[in-house]
């Protein structure tokens, strides 16, 4: 179906607006991906939703493929690279007819090619875009999967490394890590890491294990134990393909690796090697531009504070800080937030340590410590560049707060982010800075803290069973219970029998009530703007995390590993 027939017919049947079909065409072009693709993105449209009409539409049925598990003979009819050109799928085969899930049923030159291939009559049924790529993911890799690789490993022996790495010389190194056996492993572990929906790969050595985790929604889950013989030739590859020192072996080192995948989407890694004590220990994280989400109404922010964060970002100046520990995606808040400030009458400037992803319009500048370009010096140029909005990619000491404080009093507005536990605290970490408390009262305009909570899994949720017990412990009012369900996930497919599958932002938006200003010119402790904050209405992060357990978006055991209870 062309985009134009696609977009009309939707627009038609009242399933999306002119202005919607505008911004995901604008999409399109920008992303190269397709107009369902970009429609579901931007949140337009339920993945679901567009399969039951396409379904409609055109007289086939629209099926579940988590439900489904292909043959390997079924796959076989149909190569992979056409599998990903034509976005389908080969689900059956029942005597001359080979059945064929597609997200565009009206693909004509798709069916014929298809037909022509593998010799069968075809019979086309509905799957969702998403649905298709991860079973193209799943059963296409069979001929290359993690364990054939390892299984080819166990009997690689034509590598013999020194145990003591200080006695290694470079070029045996570098040659070693050039070998089939350990590129393809480094490959596979690369790609699979993105085929899990991973954020982070951690690539450790002990004394007698060398193994690879991945970071899933937030929890570390193994995933493989390649030999100990090979730690050093997989550290030097991943070293060589981020064009860091191979030699150096004593001091920690920063790169980057970027690489294509298919339909000219990137992936890039930001790679950090730290010596321990038997070897260097690698960790990998993954930066996904495709699937970074700006939208700040789906971050998970409740209405009214939402309300209040677009209120303060949007004044002409001031100081807004997101708080909270490191992977709690502060800086995709940031990012949020910058996208909807982001006008051709602004002038945004940001320093970032590192730039995690580049935006069109906005000047961006990277950190570099050996140089003397810190955030305080980028600070300090800002201010000398006739800024209108400031972003800090992190206030880490007194000279870089101060700078940010001033030009937050003197018509700028600053955004920057802290490492805190939540949002009262974030104040006297800013005092003990050493910033005045009528310098931190006048500047900052809202500190919002937050953590990432895993959600339960929309395939397999059900509803759970909870004690009033447990329920009243964790902070949930007695007269609320039973005017909501719980759920947990089961186990499925779609989210590796975890229960789980994406994350959702619980957040604490605090903005700095009159009230609160005057507690911090007395010298309140954290505690007392605590209370004061929550009688003025904030919620606490707890609170909040409760609220997504009401809705039945996480479960009980979420709330109470990513949040901590209200004395």
């Amino acid at each position: 179906m062309s985009t134009n027939r696609l977009g009309e017919l939707l627009i038609r049947n009242q399933l999306i607006t002119d202005d919607q079909l505008k911004n995901a065409l604008d999409t399109q072009k920008k992303e190269g991906t397709r107009l369902g693709a970009a429609l579901i993105k931007l949140g337009y449209i339920e993945e679901s939703d567009l399969a039951t009409f396409l379904s409609k539409h055109y007289g086939v049925p629209s099926i579940n493929l988590s439900e489904f598990d292909v043959e390997h003979s079924v796959i076989e009819t149909v190569p992979a690279e056409v599998a990903q050109k034509y976005q389908m799928i080969p689900i059956n085969r029942a005597g001359a007819t080979l059945i064929v899930a597609m997200s565009d049923p009206s693909n004509i030159f798709a069916i014929d090619d298809i037909k022509f291939m593998t010799g069968y009559n075809v019979e086309v049924v509905v799957a969702s875009e998403a649905a298709i790529k991860e079973s193209i993911d799943k059963y296409y890799d069979q001929s290359s999967s993690l364990a054939d690789v390892m299984g080819d490993l166990e009997n690689y022996d034509d590598l013999e490394l020194i145990e003591d790495t200080e006695l290694e010389d470079s070029g045996s190194l570098e040659k070693a890590s050039e070998d089939a056996p350990v590129v393809k492993l480094v490959n596979l572990i690369l790609t699979d890491a993105i085929k899990k929906k991973a954020s982070d790969i951690h690539i450790e050595p002990y004394e007698h294990l060398f193994r690879v985790r991945y970071r899933i929604d937030g929890v570390l889950y193994e995933v493989m134990k390649p030999p100990k013989k090979l730690k050093n030739a997989i550290t030097s590859r991943l070293k060589i393909m981020a064009n860091l020192d191979i030699a150096e072996r004593r001091l920690p080192q920063d790169g980057r690796i970027k690489i294509k995948m298919g339909r000219g989407i990137e992936m890039d890694y930001r790679v950090n090697c730290l010596p321990t004590l038997f070897g260097e220990k690698v960790v990998l994280r993954l930066l996904d531009k495709s699937n970074l989400q700006l939208d700040m109404t789906k971050l998970g922010y409740e209405e009214e504070a939402l309300a209040h964060f677009k209120k303060e970002i949007h004044k002409p100046f001031g100081m807004v800080l997101v708080t909270g520990p490191t992977g709690s995606g502060k800086t995709v808040s940031l990012y949020s937030a910058l996208s909807e400030l982001n006008k051709t009458s602004e002038n945004i400037s940001t320093a970032e340590d590192p730039v995690e992803f580049n935006f069109a319009g906005i000047n961006q500048v990277q950190m570099h410590e050996e140089i003397g370009l810190n955030f305080a010096a980028a600070l300090r140029a800002f201010l000398r560049q006739d800024p209108d909005i400031i972003m800090i990619g992190e206030i880490r000491d007194f000279e870089t707060a101060e700078i940010g404080v001033k030009a937050a009093l003197t018509g700028h507005m600053v955004l920057s982010t802290l490492h805190t536990n939540d949002a009262p605290s974030t104040i006297n970490r800013l005092l003990n800075m050493g910033i005045e408390p009528f310098l931190v009262s006048s500047a900052v305009n809202l500190i919002s803290a937050q953590r990432l909570g895993r959600r339960v899994c929309s395939e397999c949720k059900e509803p759970e069973e909870l004690t009033t017990d447990a329920l009243v412990s964790a902070g949930i009012p007695a007269d609320k219970i039973g005017s909501f369900v719980t759920y947990k996930g089961r186990g499925c497919t779609n989210c590796n029998d975890t229960g789980y599958r994406g994350r959702i932002g619980i957040y604490q938006v605090m903005p700095m009530f009159e009230g609160i200003k005057e507690m911090v010119l007395s010298g309140a402790n954290t505690a007392e703007i605590k209370q004061e904050s929550m009688r003025l209405g904030v919620k606490t992060m707890r609170q909040s995390a409760l609220t997504k357990l009401m809705e039945g978006v996480t479960t009980l055991e979420e709330v109470l590993r990513c949040t901590v209870g209200d004395d």
